[in-house]
């Protein structure tokens, strides 16, 4: 089963959830404001996409933080406990696919997967 983790009004988060529904992907939606992020899964994910491109530097969340803030991220341990206390700096969606997990939605890339 296909997990989407995120926030729904995330733009990005929509897309994801209307591709699969339109291409008749059963999935799963985690919403990080109700039900939080769960701290297994975050170690999980860093680990396999890597802290950098999970951790959304672009995003207005990562913006509003002081410098002070932002340069206390420096390996993946800071960058976990950052996106525990604040989600919104998490890259999304995060998907599990069951096999791996990717961040972000790329249209062409998940048409592939089917």
């Amino acid at each position: 089963m296909i997990t989407v983790y995120g926030i729904p009004n995330c733009d990005s988060v929509k897309k994801a959830r209307a591709w699969l529904s339109q291409n008749g992907q059963p999935y799963a939606f985690h919403d990080f404001k109700k039900l939080g992020v769960p701290a297994d899964k975050l170690a999980l994910w860093a680990q396999a996409a890597g802290w950098e491109k999970l951790l959304n530097r672009q995003g207005t969340t990562w913006r509003k933080l002081d410098a002070t803030a932002q340069a206390a991220v420096t390996d993946s341990a800071s960058a976990q406990a950052l996106m525990r206390a604040q989600p919104s700096v998490i890259k999304r969606p995060v998907v599990d696919w069951g096999t791996e997990v990717t961040v972000g939605f790329d249209a062409a890339a998940w048409a592939c997967r089917f």
